[in-house]
């Protein structure tokens, strides 16, 4: 948690950020990965003497400036703000760095220095790094005795260890993006320039690289990695950390870290970190934030087998459901299952996002779950519904939801199977939701579910040929169907 100087909250939305270019792309880049990360309250600034005018009138927790700019460069803004207040954090950027010029900025009093082009993602951990330490600064009452170089060292702890908290508390996706994220962050907080995970087999002994990250491309999985499989079989024996430092060898020259990723006792995999950007050893201080970060991924990884898990047991329980209807109605199960393949089809000709083509494909499946409640004499007529029974088929939609509802995993499925009879003109139900009122995915949904259920036979009447059914959608684009979803289910099948 962030504290402002009078001790309350700080979010990083709240955090105000000047970031100083001449070169407006390179501002915008700066924009949009600090608002990815969460960052909103972001000012730009053209040259020196632009953001100086700012920083005057307004107060900033961090100015980013770049070091070659008409008017007054970075170095001399540098030396301005320092004088107006000392307690700004100010990281220079350049795209011709020497080092002279990055000792220079440092001994000025700039916090960091980074060459462009910069990694988005070193660079967000050290934007991360600098305000936080700022806002620990600012809450933590140093002790009688503590020297400046204990209190920034025990801010700089604090602060990624925040930040490794937060990266693992915020990811989204699958153990992919886990295991590259779990690489990727190793490497900014230790300050790594080679890294991999590999998880390892127990029965069979062997370790399978899964993330590899190097400039040495094929030549470290190749060669680099199996002459460390020594190394990998001493942390997997005794299930424990280790830092060697050896100019001699080439696989670890200089320094290597290679920590285990366990569950609940159970070796699962290693993190491999190597070569520090600096050249330098390193130190113990690294070996912590490793183990830290080794830690909490573990947790995650846990955590989300077990979410999966929940998740995969309930789905069958639904999937059940869903089948017990088949049983009085042969077309529902197979209709659902055709439902479900459109809609995502659909989706991808519209580019949608993997979280939202999950969430089809769970609701395209159970979409008519709420008809285990209706009766067979109903569900089931061959001849045209009354009034009244339309208006107890209609309910389907609503059962569903309300089946789904216990169940907070659901959410989003539930919103979707509660408005897939909805339509564009609003004519539809359970709500008489219009346009974009209704949510967007049951939009999807209704466009296959209405397109299949042209195409396939039913009791009361004969499937239409699919170049009827498909004028039909045509027709009804603006009408019952939002155009632009029609649009994308016609590249879909073309």
């Amino acid at each position: 948690m962030n504290y402002s100087e009078h001790g309350e909250a700080v979010t990083s939305a709240q955090k105000q950020i000047l970031v100083v270019d001449d070169y407006p792309p390179t501002r915008q880049l700066i924009r949009d990965a600090l608002n990815q990360a969460g960052y909103n309250a972001i000012s730009e600034a053209e040259n020196g003497q632009e953001a100086l005018a700012q920083f005057q009138q307004y107060h900033f927790d961090l100015v980013i400036s770049d070091v070659m700019m008409p008017a007054m460069g970075g170095m001399e803004l540098l030396h301005r703000l320092r004088e107006i207040n000392p307690d700004t954090a100010i990281i220079i950027i350049t795209a011709h760095p020497a080092v002279e010029l990055a000792v220079s900025a440092m001994k000025k009093g700039a916090v960091d220095f980074l060459k462009k082009p910069f990694n988005i993602d070193e660079f967000l951990f050290k934007v991360h790094l600098h305000l936080d330490e700022r806002a620990i600064r600012s809450a933590v009452r140093p002790r009688a005795g503590t020297g400046e170089r204990q209190i920034k060292d025990t801010m700089k702890d604090l602060s990624v260890h925040s930040y490794i908290y937060d990266s693992f508390e915020s990811i989204d996706g699958d153990h992919e993006s886990i295991f590259q994220k779990i690489v990727d962050l190793s490497l900014s907080v230790v300050e790594g320039e080679e890294g991999s995970l590999l998880l390892f087999d127990e029965e069979e002994g062997v370790f399978h690289p899964r993330i590899v990250q190097s400039a040495a491309g094929g030549d470290y999985e190749s060669k680099t990695l199996p002459a460390l499989q020594g190394i990998f079989r001493d942390v997997v024996s005794h299930k424990k950390p280790f830092m060697l430092h050896d100019a001699d060898h080439p696989a670890i020259a200089p320094s290597l870290i290679c920590a285990p990723l366990m569950i609940r006792g159970n070796l699962f995999g290693l993190l491999c970190i190597r070569k520090k950007t600096n050249h330098g050893l390193f130190t113990g201080k690294d070996l912590h934030y490793i183990i830290n970060l080794t830690k909490r991924a573990a947790l995650n990884i846990e955590n989300q087998m077990l979410y999966e898990s929940i998740y995969s047991n309930v789905l069958d329980t639904f999937k059940a459901l869903v089948a017990s209807v088949q049983l009085r109605d042969q077309y529902t199960e197979e209709h659902c299952r055709r439902v479900r393949d459109l809609s995502v089809g659909i989706a991808r000709a519209m580019n949608c996002s993997d979280r939202d083509i999950e969430c089809l494909k769970i609701a395209g499946i159970l979409h008519d779950v709420g008809k285990i409640a209706i009766p067979d004499q109903i569900l089931l007529k061959p001849g045209r519904l009354t009034a009244d029974e339309f208006q107890v088929i209609k309910s389907h939609s609503q059962v569903g939801e309300q089946i789904l509802q216990p169940i907070l995993l659901f959410d989003a499925e539930r919103d979707i199977i509660l408005h897939h009879h909805e339509r564009w003109d609003g004519k539809g139900y359970p709500e008489g939701l219009a346009g974009t009122e209704i949510p967007f995915l049951s939009r999807i949904l209704t466009v296959a579910d209405a397109y299949d259920a042209m195409t396939n036979n039913r009791p009361y009447r004969r499937a239409m040929d699919v170049g009827d059914a498909v004028l039909e959608v045509r027709k009804n684009r603006n009408l019952q169907f939002d155009g632009e979803i029609v649009d994308a289910f016609l590249r879909h099948l073309c």
